[in-house]
């Protein structure tokens, strides 16, 4: 839609269910959190095959193509199309102004489209909601939490939702 001037390319805006969704703004203590993420991770995961990609689309469906946060996937070209559920591993969503949003909508559609883990890193509450076939785990303030798709994934809340 950017190539036909629909949309320009810096836009911030995703496809959800078949609908444009406009994004909200980023703010200053949202961006920190994700490079705080993306930093990290990088780190945790340097000697395993996969890539940390931030603020990029995930293809789930032909109607839905968020753009979450954070999304781990198998490491490979994404030349020829975004990473598609196969090549996703964890997804993580970052929210303070998009909430109830993420909560509501964005998280049901990554379970329900087969993602095995999805993280919400909760900024106005100071808590991270993993997400899984499961059910839903809270961790406060204090706590760890560790991926169970990749254990090598452990995380302070501290660290990153403040």
């Amino acid at each position: 839609m950017s190539e036909a001037g629909i949309f320009k390319e810096d836009d911030r805006v995703e496809l959800i269910e078949g609908e444009i969704v406009e994004m909200s703004p980023i703010g200053s203590r949202h961006a920190e959190s994700v490079e705080d993420l993306n930093t990290l991770l990088r780190r945790l995961l340097q000697d395993k095959p996969v890539a940390v990609r931030a603020q990029n689309p995930v293809h789930l469906s032909e109607d839905s193509e968020p753009q979450p946060d954070i999304a781990v996937v198998h490491a490979r070209s994404y030349r020829a199309g975004h990473p598609a559920v196969s090549d996703i591993l964890l997804l993580i969503e970052v929210a303070d102004a998009s909430l109830t949003y993420d909560r509501q909508t964005k998280i049901p559609l990554y379970l329900q489209s087969g993602i095995l883990e999805v993280w919400l890193v909760d900024l106005v509450n100071h808590v991270i909601d993993v997400h899984s076939s499961e059910g839903v785990e809270r961790f406060h303030s204090g706590e760890t939490v560790v991926s169970s798709v990749l254990p090598e994934i452990t995380i302070a809340v501290d660290d990153v939702a403040r």
